[in-house]
């Protein structure tokens, strides 16, 4: 069985793509899992239904700029594997108050890049061996792709907005830290992910929510701008090959082969929706609203996953049409998840057209605010092969 023994940290574990890889290392493998979560507005832990009762399973409340908490963390679990997915991620929200996307992606990867090399010095040598740093990070990084062309792992890179430019520069850092101080890195570069447990704020579950309940469904520009779709829990089983099977220095670009227009992602949101759930006002496509365009919108992006496929063996099994039509049962299947989300005040409003900028400086690390922390189910390591723990 994958992962026997081995304790795998998993940052941003109460995210969408961090969720989907907590629920399949407790399912599909032998993992003890500690997720690392400071819990966001795009954080939920209803998103792991079932993995509190598990005894492979750990929550901790600590930012990832907080090097004293996360020092703790390692001293106490001692993971074999890291896999960094905690980050600021909606372009619309960098672009609007991109302080903070600096502090997560960057400073935050800084920061946990520096307790990783800390505590791997003070591993053996077998320990040291198998250690393993896996960012992950997106496909934005390379920039905008014209009509033809795939982004390899030799892409250039060229961000194009403060969200890309923060995954870009920790990137970099990560491939610094292998380079200068030997720590045993990894980076994935993926596509665009969908799939259960996706905050409303992101175009597939926003347009079905708001299709849901029969409102206007904005698409930016002429919809026409192309994005290469994965679905979440494919890209959850290729990260644990990459983290379990990768080689130490590669990177690996993770997609789907699936581009779709975004105006033709809404259409065929519309088309499930009428089939599963028809609407007595008609086809839902009389909704779609062309509203004004973002800022430095990328035109097109899609990957080449030849890399991976060859290397790993892996390659996506779910199409986009069926990954889409699972997708969009769960959130009919699954209203009070996001209905909560909704409760609990988040609005689903235009953001991100580069009028109002906050003027917040990114946060120190050592600042009140990034130290407060809550660490839950952590008493002790987890308990050792064969051996029951007495209850916490």
């Amino acid at each position: 069985m994958r992962f026997r023994n081995a304790v795998v940290f998993v940052t941003g574990g109460a995210g969408f793509i961090g969720s989907a890889v907590v629920r399949h290392l407790l399912e599909d493998t032998e993992a003890s899992v500690v997720n690392i979560d400071k819990l966001t507005y795009a954080s939920s832990l209803d998103s792991i239904p079932g993995a509190a009762g598990s005894p492979r399973y750990r929550f901790a409340q600590v930012d990832i700029c907080n090097g004293a908490a996360l020092g703790r963390l390692f001293d106490l679990h001692r993971p074999q594997y890291v896999m960094n997915l905690a980050a600021e991620s909606h372009v619309d929200r960098s672009i609007d108050g991109p302080g903070e996307f600096v502090q997560t992606n960057i400073v935050g990867t800084f920061v946990l890049l520096q307790e990783a090399l800390r505590y791997w010095r003070g591993l053996d040598r077998g320990a040291q061996a198998r250690f393993r740093f896996h960012h992950i990070s997106t496909d934005e990084v390379y920039g905008s792709l014209g009509r033809e062309g795939l982004f390899t792992e030799t892409t250039p890179y060229a961000p194009n907005s403060p969200y890309s430019a923060s995954k870009a520069s920790s990137d970099h850092l990560v491939r610094a830290w292998r380079e200068t101080y030997g720590l045993p890195t990894i980076v994935t570069n993926c596509s665009n992910n969908f799939g259960p447990y996706h905050f409303p704020e992101k175009l597939v579950p926003h347009i079905i929510i708001r299709s849901l309940a029969e409102q206007p469904l904005p698409v930016y520009g002429d919809g026409k701008n192309v994005r290469d779709w994965l679905y979440v829990e494919e890209h959850a089983r290729a990260l644990t090959l990459v983290v379990e099977r990768g080689t130490v220095g590669e990177t690996y670009n993770i997609g789907a082969r699936s581009e779709r227009t975004n105006i033709d992602v809404v259409k065929a949101i519309c088309t499930l929706l009428d089939e599963i759930e028809p609407s007595p006002a008609g086809p839902r496509e009389r909704l779609v609203t062309f509203v004004s365009d973002r800022p430095g919108h990328d035109r097109r992006y899609a990957i080449d996953p030849s890399k991976i496929e060859r290397e790993l063996g892996w390659s996506a099994a779910e199409t986009f049409e069926s990954g889409l039509r699972k997708t969009v049962h769960w959130y009919i299947d699954n209203r009070q998840w996001w209905q909560t989300i909704l409760d609990r005040g988040y609005k689903a409003e235009r953001i991100g057209q580069g009028q109002s900028i906050t003027r917040d400086e990114p946060s120190s690390p050592s600042s009140p605010n990034r130290n407060r922390r809550v660490i839950k189910n952590s008493k002790a390591d987890f308990p050792a092969p064969g051996r029951q723990r007495e209850p916490d």
